[in-house]
């Protein structure tokens, strides 16, 4: 894997070393990066190299923001929060739908495990086929906004870029025609609200944060603004002292909007930022304070934002895949963890269940698990019209703010994109 810490270093190293590269560069930088790299920068992103002489000196300027000067302004003093938060949300959500009542899947106990994984197949298949039924025509995913303390306040449709990177990221091992059309059309989402020189915001009246970076990073990985890592030295500037990346990006001229739930370090932000980064000495610290958080079983209340220490292992195995073998010892703790719920009572909802299957996935454990259990339990927590449950995927959860009140996040579209992601492991064990 190139990480994007060393990429453009890389590039101008071997263009000072290499008269040749630095003409094929200077002639075609697409064809030269990709062949520098192995990955072809994204098209529809042009790519300019200058090269700078002793009579000639170019002055980059970044390029001029999407926002009027009435939202820049906003934006960066905060004032009326509400207001341009408001601007952020969809419609109205309609109330929550019922579980399914868990319907057991006809006849599986007698069928062969060839036969389980094309049934699990289908159920895979009428997944997609909801989920295409939920993007929007800009190839945004919808959460819903809702208050955990308060269910009498309105429930909205929200779609911040994060919310599609998380669902994409899900979808990536899925190899379905539809699976790959939904992630181009999310790719190029995000890519269009990307700020320069490559940042995200959850919400647009708040400051940019690590966590909607670094998701949405690593979902459009092959854009040039990521594959080169031109927002690197702004994201290794958002350490403390211990080098863990805090979630929120301030800028001095920005009032501090968050300082009420703000958190310094948050372990899925940072294994979030590990695996974007990779394995380098400016992610050891991160590194080092994740595994101190698994390993010591101190992961119970470690995150404001995400409710399940499932979710927070489920987070760190995407990173252990991705800086191989640094985290690796990590592995053995984590199955044991996982294991042990799923041999036992279980997760305590379906959501929980897709992401530990995964994360056994992650960390080559998945064959110490019953496949075809789990597969008749997604299969008969699906609903008629191919989605699973709206559950809480993230939220935060210990502050109130008054009326505001305990937020939470989460859709049937959300639940089901990690539903899909799991079927797909189990079907693999079934077809060993």
């Amino acid at each position: 894997m190139n990480e994007p810490i060393n990429a453009k270093k890389r590039l101008l190293s071997r263009a000072r070393e290499d008269s040749e590269f630095r003409a094929r560069l200077l002639a075609n930088p697409r064809d030269a990066i990709r062949r520098e790299l192995g990955v072809a920068p994204a098209e529809g992103h042009e790519i300019h190299v200058h090269e700078e002489t002793e009579t000639a000196t170019h002055l980059v300027l970044p390029p001029r923001s999407d926002l009027d000067e009435e939202e820049r302004k906003a934006a960066i003093t905060g004032a009326a929060s509400l207001e341009f938060l408001k601007k952020t949300m969809c419609d109205p959500a309609p109330p929550i739908r019922p579980p399914s009542p868990g319907k057991a899947a006809a006849g599986v106990s007698a069928m062969t495990s060839a036969t389980l994984a094309k049934a699990a197949e289908d159920s895979i298949g009428r997944g997609l086929e909801f989920l295409e039924s939920t993007i929007d025509a800009n190839g945004a995913w919808h959460c819903i906004r809702y208050n955990i303390a308060n269910p009498e306040i309105p429930r909205h449709f929200e779609r911040p870029p994060f919310i599609s990177a998380l669902c994409i990221l899900a979808l990536g091992s899925c190899n379905d025609a539809r699976a790959e059309a939904m992630r181009a059309a999310t790719r190029a989402y995000i890519a269009d609200t990307m700020e320069y020189p490559g940042f995200w915001r959850y919400y647009r009246h708040l400051p940019r944060d690590l966590d909607s970076t670094t998701l949405c990073s690593l979902a459009i990985g092959t854009h040039p603004w990521i594959l080169l890592g031109a927002n690197v030295p702004r994201i290794l500037e958002n350490r403390d002292s211990e080098g863990r990346f805090r979630t929120w990006m301030l800028s001095e001229d920005q009032p501090d909007v968050v300082s009420t739930f703000r958190i310094e370090a948050d372990p899925v932000v940072n294994a979030n930022v590990i695996a974007y980064l990779g394995d380098h000495p400016e992610t050891r610290g991160a590194q080092r304070w994740l595994e101190s958080l698994v390993a010591g079983d101190g992961l119970e209340g470690s995150s404001k934002w995400y409710p399940d220490t499932v979710t927070i292992h489920y987070a760190a195995t995407r990173a252990m895949i991705r800086v191989r073998p640094a985290l690796d010892r990590l592995g053995p703790v984590i199955a044991e963890r996982i294991v042990g719920t799923l041999r036992g009572k279980g997760f305590g909802n379906i959501l929980q269940t897709a992401q530990a299957v995964s994360a056994l996935y992650n960390v080559g454990n998945i064959e110490s698990i019953d496949a075809r259990r789990l597969v008749e339990s997604f299969m008969g927590s699906q609903r008629d019209d191919g989605s699973w449950p709206e559950l809480l995927a993230f939220g935060d959860q210990s502050l109130k703010w008054g009326a505001v009140g305990q937020i939470g996040h989460g859709s049937e579209a959300v639940t089901s994109a990690f539903c899909v992601e799991a079927l797909g492991r189990l079907v693999e064990i079934l077809r060993a």
